[in-house]
């Protein structure tokens, strides 16, 4: 059996097909309906030479250790954990300084980015729904696979924590890009010219950059 594979049976599917996922790198097998199970595991174990070869195509693990560097807004922070200082993780110029339990070091940094990620966030949407005239209800950040971002018809809007280590650039398109959806509940052109118009420039480059990069920013804290 391949080592954390996903089967997943869809209605549309005409045919197996195997796919990494970048994000997690979890093999997922993608099935017709009717499909017999047996001989589509059979298949996929045929291909496990591929899968190795994809697998080693993906981003390394970036765990969040003393002496790691993260890029947070835009700075690199260097994690050090220093004994006889707080446990609190507290930023230091360039440096993420923190005492306590070594192994419980990567959840307590990843907290700190995802307070970080939520002030710079709700920073940023007010000052984009300020500039389209519109009210949010609430930010929140989440660790969604699939999406950088969402807007609800009730007005919360949800982003990616990650967002905090891609380049401002990109998560300042992606801001104007939710706060434009609670004028336009769709990507109809309307909606592209506002999200233009908030962000002041063509957020192409943006979109691209996640594509290109996003799933790279799933690794950081993953030691494996």
């Amino acid at each position: 059996m391949i080592e954390g594979l996903e089967i997943v049976r869809h209605p549309r599917a005409r045919r197996a097909r195997l796919s990494i996922d970048p994000a997690s790198g979890r093999a997922r097998l993608v099935l017709p309906k009717r499909a017999a199970l047996k001989q589509a595991l059979a298949w996929a174990e045929e291909k496990a030479d591929w899968i190795a070869e994809q697998r080693a195509l993906l981003p390394s693990p970036r765990p969040f250790v003393p002496g790691a560097v993260v890029t947070v807004a835009d700075e690199p922070l260097t994690i050090a954990w220093t004994p006889g200082r707080p446990r609190t993780v507290v930023r230091d110029g360039a440096v993420l300084s923190l005492s306590g339990p070594p192994e419980t070091i990567a959840r307590r940094v990843e907290a700190w980015l995802k307070r970080t990620a939520l002030a710079v966030l709700e920073t940023e949407t007010a000052e984009y729904a300020a500039k389209a005239k519109v009210s949010v209800a609430y930010v929140a950040v989440g660790d969604a696979k699939g999406r950088w971002g969402s807007c609800a018809s009730s007005g919360v809007i949800r982003y990616s924590w990650r967002l905090i280590l891609a380049p401002g650039w990109v998560r300042r398109a992606t801001v104007a890009h939710e706060v434009a959806h609670r004028v336009h509940m769709n990507h109809a052109p309307v909606f592209h010219a506002l999200v233009e118009q908030l962000y002041g420039e063509d957020p192409t480059p943006a979109r691209v950059w996640l594509r290109t990069h996003g799933a790279g920013l799933h690794w950081f804290g993953r030691s494996s």
